[in-house]
């Protein structure tokens, strides 16, 4: 909203957030940081809606009212609170999805070059083995020594309590 429209509530939000994630790589946050992300976090979904009202049905008319993707994004920023701000309270909860984009972009790669797999079998095996890899190097695992006892027949096992 900030690059498409210009409205300063997406960009102040955009800072809350981050600046949140730098003040808990630091060390955790402490129930009043966490409260007080959580009050600046309300007055900007505030302020976004003051710009952006919700539409109001008018008499006789049916159905659903058409929201824009502003309206759309900052309800679904109200519901969702929990959700966004969890990385302030759990710190097992990665501020961003990075890592779960990184994981998919293989199987994508892999379909845009070979225009896909050749049968389902092919795909899970596929899966399997990025999975695996990625879980080892999540725990910081060498990927060349995991790789080769497997081929040993002495595949090392990652702690599946920690994936």
């Amino acid at each position: 909203m900030w690059e498409a429209k210009g409205e300063s509530w997406a960009l102040n939000l955009a800072e809350l957030l981050v600046d949140a994630h730098l003040a808990r790589q630091r060390r955790p946050l402490n129930a009043a940081q966490q409260r007080a992300v959580a009050t600046a976090y309300d007055h900007l979904l505030e302020q976004g809606l003051a710009l952006n009202p919700l539409p109001v049905r008018k008499a006789g008319e049916k159905g659903e009212l058409s929201r824009s993707k502003a309206q759309n994004l900052l309800l679904r920023l109200q519901k969702r609170k929990q959700e966004v701000l969890r990385f302030t309270r759990d710190l097992s909860v990665p501020f961003d999805n990075n890592q779960a984009e990184r994981d998919l972009r293989m199987v994508k790669l892999k379909q845009k070059i070979s225009c896909g797999f050749r049968s389902l079998l092919g795909a899970q095996i596929f899966c399997r083995i990025r999975g695996y890899l990625s879980t080892l190097r999540k725990q910081g695992l060498d990927l060349l020594e995991a790789l080769t006892c497997a081929f040993q027949g002495d595949p090392i096992m990652p702690d599946l309590a920690r994936a």
